[in-house]
């Protein structure tokens, strides 16, 4: 019998034993999602694997896009009989991998809900694919009657001999999601049939990867997006103990990839320039392997790639890669392009961060999680309701003034995007593999717990993610009221501001954790007591990693987003509003309270609400940290924050790791700033005393320091009196670059005039000079316009009396509009229609189009349209992300040939 050697520490609930709370801010995704569930019809989902076995679609369209019947010439060829890249019509290649993905979403809905209409919906889809499956064996094509897909076999013979991605598309990927979407039918709906026509499946893979040698395989893996598999290693090791097949588990192992294994192993970084979504499912299936062999290389693998992402590689919301690609590491702002974070990897870095937590009961794990599900997956699921399509994210990018890219019916992350919104509650609740009673609770949303085993039921009503408060209610099933032993671990998430709190009933609790770990409550439960947290939060300011000025808004566990049309950096005075504890004051004196009420909180004037609302309003994610003046505590003191030629100010050296905690080595803190800044020139000495002197007069609570005996100010003091007679030389020039305001998106659409404006109070100013680029330093002699396009740094400095005063300001310039291509494939009497534009400064924002019968309207991928007896004519334009739009193009389509 194949069992598993390793045991996860920490087990996991059916997803029939918890539900979410009605109160979750969850629901909203669900719902809408357990609608497309019900009504979307299965006979659309199995059209291509019908039209590929020659059985009857019975009149459905397939999902469409990536989702659709392919070429009108393309054959079911099997593994020999592909007639070559140029002679073939091929189109639609990664089809069949939506349905896996929809079927799947049925089991989870069906378990979750207890819905039998979904189980009987799973049953007819299951009952469907075996048919196929029964069609294809009959024909003796193929290598194995198990084989099962919406395409011929050709795929995977072509992927043994190399061929690249254009070519192929990934066919064990397919393969992947037809056979978890039928273990998750098996598994959670208890479909039998289910799981024979994965097991035979199986087989046919074996069969296909047993004749190869290592090598070979180890090179298929290799192959950029061709050689994806998904999660194959962790299907077959699925199967191989829910078919009690060892064959099975060897086949798992040949997807192994050795050079990533020995890499992760060995906390080797080899991710720089890797697709993220091709790997990261291979580190699923690593723990899945380690779980069926013992062999600890696979969780220390799949281990030391996550913290080569988790935060190196990580954006505010959870997501990872640029273009789907991995960028170096320790680069975050650095690596902010279009198209970030593909919503499919962060889905399997959760599915990964869950496993991981089961197996080390590392906090850090579930803290990840918290972050990706509410802020990445929550906020992935457009708030609108649909019977046909799943309204996700492709990319959830985080560029300034970005988009989510909603619908994706038929793409990867559309079907990721079906699976993300039914199984909300997997994560909630843990217990102990050992026989005493012990549950770990990840209260990041209300759910409800039935516990047959230990005759219990757990309710968590949790406020989170806007409101702290948690209760955490142990009640019998059966009534019965002798107390209960339970020991549970809560945890305490690493974004609480101050001390967390704890009480049963009216008695104080001491917790043992500190923010970012879980807290032991270990005794004996009386039914109906109730555990009540209280996990204060504030509005904070977290900077990326590899850039201290551009930051990301978050209160408590919610990414917080701007909301603004700008397409560019948006810069706020945020240093001046820090607090010793991290705080940032916000323009609202109670920001929960604006939050809960109005939805949103303002910032130095902007508006930034929670990004999971589902929302598809433009938005910034990052912002960047730039004050004009320095203040403290959210008190002004009126003197310029001077930039350095490095970008750097006074507030910089302040608020400098590690940061001040109390109000002694704050104001020594903003002691040595004010002295270096004097000496450099940034400020005069009378500027310095200001500043000094407004940093003194902040108090303690009013900076939320930490307490201290007595402060000591001495030092300060001493300095204050030593300069009181002393006279500045003369001012430092205060420096001003003056610029038209740009359009609504932040660009400059036409070349902007730049002027500069130096003061220094009584001196008289020496000289003024100006840099544009990387260009030489110039003297300034008026006004000049900038001809260069893109994003422009202008820098102006001046002296006066030996003082010198600097200013920078980047201005964003576009002042062409973009060009589209019309790419036309001719389909006999159709064609495919594919628009591209390209805008290589500012960037395309859009194409829209229009032809006979139809409006203008946004082009969202390539569309078919069927010749007529004249011609045809489309016009079509595009618009950038600056706001300029492109004249109106036309396309003529000839008339249909006669005959």
């Amino acid at each position: 019998m194949t069992t598993a050697t390793t045991t996860p520490r920490a087990l996991d609930f059916p997803l029939s034993d918890v539900r979410l709370g009605d109160t979750s801010v969850f629901q909203r995704a669900l719902v809408e999602m357990l609608h497309l569930a019900r009504v979307y019809p299965v006979d659309r989902l199995l059209a291509v694997f019908r039209a590929n076995a020659g059985l009857d679609t019975r009149g459905a369209l397939p999902p469409g896009a990536w989702e659709d019947f392919g070429h009108p010439a393309e054959d079911a060829w099997s593994e020999h009989d592909y007639p070559g890249r140029e002679a073939a019509q091929t189109a639609n290649l990664l089809r069949g991998h939506y349905a896996g993905h929809f079927l799947s979403m049925l089991a989870m809905a069906a378990a979750g809900e207890a819905d039998p209409a979904l189980r009987a919906k799973t049953d007819e889809f299951v009952s469907g694919l075996a048919e196929v499956q029964a069609a294809l064996a009959a024909t003796g094509r193929y290598s194995h009657p198990g084989f099962l897909a919406a395409y011929g076999e050709w795929q995977f013979s072509r992927l043994e001999h190399g061929a690249p991605y254009g070519e192929i598309w990934a066919p064990y990927y397919t393969c992947h999601k037809i056979m978890a979407g039928l273990l998750d039918a098996y598994e959670l709906a208890g479909n039998e049939e289910a799981l024979r026509v994965a097991t035979s499946m199986g087989h046919w893979v074996h069969g296909r990867l047993s004749r190869l040698d290592d090598i070979t395989r180890q090179h298929m893996w290799s192959l950029y997006i061709a050689g994806e598999f998904g999660g194959m290693n962790e299907t077959m090791a699925r199967l191989a103990v829910v078919a009690d097949e060892p064959v099975f588990l060897a086949t798992a192992r040949m997807f192994d990839q050795h050079d990533l294994i020995a890499a992760g192993a060995a906390r080797r970084d080899i991710l720089d320039g890797m697709h993220a979504n091709q790997h990261l499912p291979q580190l699923i299936g690593y723990v899945h392997e380690y779980e069926a062999t013992g062999d600890r290389a696979y969780l220390e693998a799949a281990a030391g790639l996550w913290d080569q992402v988790v935060p190196g590689r990580m954006y505010a919301h959870g997501g990872t890669g640029e273009s789907e690609i991995w960028g170096p590491a320790g680069r975050v702002a650095g690596d902010i392009g279009h198209r970030n974070a593909e919503t499919c990897a962060t889905y399997n870095l959760l599915k990964l961060s869950r496993l991981l937590f089961q197996h080390t009961l590392d906090p850090k794990y579930m803290e990840y999680y918290e972050r990706g599900a509410l802020n990445h997956i929550l906020a992935s699921r457009r708030d609108v309701r649909s019977d046909t399509s799943p309204e996700v994210a492709y990319m959830f990018p985080v560029h300034p003034g970005a988009l989510p890219e909603f619908d994706n019916i038929g793409t990867c992350c559309g079907g990721t995007g079906l699976e993300n919104h039914v199984k909300y509650q997997d994560s909630v609740f843990f217990r102990g593999a050992a026989a005493r009673a012990e549950l770990w609770i990840n209260p990041h949303t209300s759910a409800e717990l039935t516990w047959r085993a230990q005759g219990l039921r757990v309710v968590v009503e949790s406020a989170l993610p806007l409101a702290s408060e948690v209760r955490v209610r142990v009640e019998r099933i059966d009534g019965c009221l002798d107390p209960v032993p339970l020991t549970v671990h809560v945890r305490v998430p690493g974004w609480v501001a101050g001390a967390a709190s704890a009480r049963i009933g009216a008695e104080p609790l001491a917790l043992d954790a500190k923010p970012g770990r879980y807290a032991d409550v270990e005794r004996d439960w009386t039914p109906g007591d109730e555990l009540v947290l209280d996990l204060p939060m504030s509005l904070q300011a977290h900077a990326a990693v590899d850039d201290a000025q551009v930051r990301h808004l978050a209160f408590g566990p919610n990414v917080l987003v701007a909301r603004s049309d700008s397409t560019t950096w948006l810069e706020l005075a945020l240093d001046r509003r820090r607090l010793l504890d991290g705080t940032i004051l916000a323009d609202d004196p109670d920001p929960r309270g604006s939050l809960l009420s109005s939805g949103a909180v303002r910032v130095d004037g902007i508006a930034f609400e929670p990004v999971w609302t589902g929302s598809d309003a433009r938005y910034h994610m990052y912002v960047r940290s730039a004050d004009a003046t320095i203040g403290f505590a959210g008190v002004d003191t009126g003197v310029a924050a001077r930039r350095r030629e490095d970008d750097t100010t006074i507030l910089a050296d302040v608020w400098a790791a590690p940061l001040p905690r109390t109000r002694s080595a704050f104001v020594a803190r903003v002691l040595d700033a004010v002295r270096r800044g004097h000496a450099e020139g940034l400020l005069g000495l009378g500027e310095a005393r200001t500043v000094l002197l407004g940093a003194m007069e902040v108090d303690a609570a009013a900076l939320r320091a930490t307490a201290e005996n007595a402060p000591d100010l001495g030092p300060a003091q001493e300095w204050l009196e030593q300069t009181a007679d002393a006279e500045d030389a003369a001012s430092v020039p205060i420096v001003e670059i003056l610029t038209p305001e740009p359009a609504s998106s932040g660009w400059h659409t036409s070349p902007p005039r730049i002027g500069v404006r130096a003061t220094a109070g009584p001196s008289s100013v020496d000289d003024v000079e100006v840099r544009v680029g990387e260009r030489d330093w110039r003297a300034y002699d008026g006004a000049f316009s900038i001809e260069v396009e893109g994003s422009v740094r202008v820098e102006a400095r001046a002296t006066a009396a030996g003082r010198t005063g600097f200013a920078a300001r980047t201005l964003h310039i576009d002042t062409s509009p973009p060009t589209t291509e019309a790419r036309v494939k001719t389909l006999g009497s159709s064609v495919e229609i594919t628009f591209v534009a390209r805008d290589d400064v500012s960037g395309a924002e859009r194409v829209q189009w229009a032809g006979p019968g139809t409006f203008w309207a946004t082009f969202q991928e390539a569309f078919v349209r069927a010749l007529t007896d004249e011609e045809q004519i489309i016009e079509y334009a595009a618009t950038d992300r600056a706001g300029n739009e492109e004249p109106r193009r036309r396309l003529v389509l000839p008339a249909r040939p006669p005959g």
